[in-house]
């Protein structure tokens, strides 16, 4: 079974109680898949779109910035485009 690239098996554990449907858990035993790693994967996958979207939230306004600049001024290295 490969790994996510993103799951590092040298992280520090903890165990912990997670309430998940029944029938979901019986149908991923059956299907030979690791709950633990399933959930370890889910978790990472919506930590990195949090985290996207904390620092999205937190540089809104130097990205707003960025773009009037951009907007009232052009690229700043638009004349050396090929395209």
């Amino acid at each position: 079974m490969r790994m996510a690239t993103n799951m590092r098996t040298d992280r520090p554990r903890r165990a912990t109680n997670v309430s998940l449907p029944a029938d979901a858990v019986a149908e991923a035993k059956t299907l030979g898949l690791n709950v633990s790693q399933a959930c370890e994967e889910g978790l990472l996958n919506r930590l990195k779109h949090a985290r996207k979207e904390q620092w999205t939230k937190d540089n809104w306004e130097a990205i707003q910035a960025n773009n009037a600049w951009v907007e009232e001024h052009g690229l700043p290295l638009a004349k050396y485009r090929m395209f």
